[in-house]
């Protein structure tokens, strides 16, 4: 497990880095901005950071060599962008960036990236979560680790006679979409990855999938504590 700062001024991509490095294992903090990025540098000492290039106040390259002139970047710093030249990305290396991801982040990439940086830096890894067999899992326990939670139900031959046929088309695929991936999930034993391979979606795909389903991810994470 590491202290991860995640800089980025758009929100939704804060929300989604934080939501799958907490869920591999990492604390994170989040800044916005150049300012919040300071802060929290100085507040909590980060073993990586993942900064945006493109900020409204003071861009992170910018902030990438304040960090290194001051003495500060002694973590491992790895540039995000989806607008970034190559000559960019170049010169954050030259500063002292350890690596540059291009948005939009395919999973694979992030976890590659991070887990080089922390590598390099002698961070912890993740702690390994306690094995569970998947008549023991929900969408919420898969999704945080989560311990001695409700069961799910696998769904048979005559699985379609479960829902309601009598309602909107809409409300009738959300709610087989839902049955759909709590089936996947203990199926697969928990394992987003594997999920996200046996359903098709990316990963980061499938956290938004979830969330637009309506799975309340913060009772799996108060029932794990």
């Amino acid at each position: 497990m590491a202290n991860i700062l995640v800089v980025d001024d758009e929100l939704g991509i804060r929300d989604l880095l934080s939501e799958i490095l907490n869920d591999e294992g990492h604390n994170v903090e989040l800044a916005e901005n150049a300012a919040q990025a300071r802060a929290a540098r100085g507040r909590t000492r980060p073993d990586l950071v993942l900064l945006d290039i493109w900020m409204p106040d003071t861009d992170g390259v910018t902030l990438l060599k304040e960090w290194s002139t001051t003495g500060l970047l002694t973590m491992p710093v790895i540039m995000m962008s989806g607008h970034a030249t190559i000559d960019t990305a170049v010169e954050a290396t030259k500063i002292g960036a350890q690596s540059f991801l291009e948005k939009p982040i395919t999973l694979q990439k992030l976890l590659k990236a991070v887990e080089s940086g922390l590598a390099r830096n002698g961070g912890r890894k993740p702690m390994p979560t306690q094995a569970m067999s998947p008549a023991d899992l929900t969408v919420e326990a898969a999704m945080t680790g989560g311990q001695n939670l409700p069961p799910v139900v696998e769904m048979g031959p005559q699985a379609r006679q479960l829902f309601e046929l009598d309602k909107p088309l809409r409300d009738a695929r959300d709610e087989f979409e839902k049955s759909y991936f709590e089936f996947h999930l203990a199926k697969e034993g928990g394992s987003m990855t594997r999920v996200a391979e046996k359903t098709g979606l990316e990963r980061t795909h499938l956290y938004r999938k979830l969330k637009q389903l309506g799975v309340d991810l913060s009772r799996g994470k108060r029932s794990a504590g």
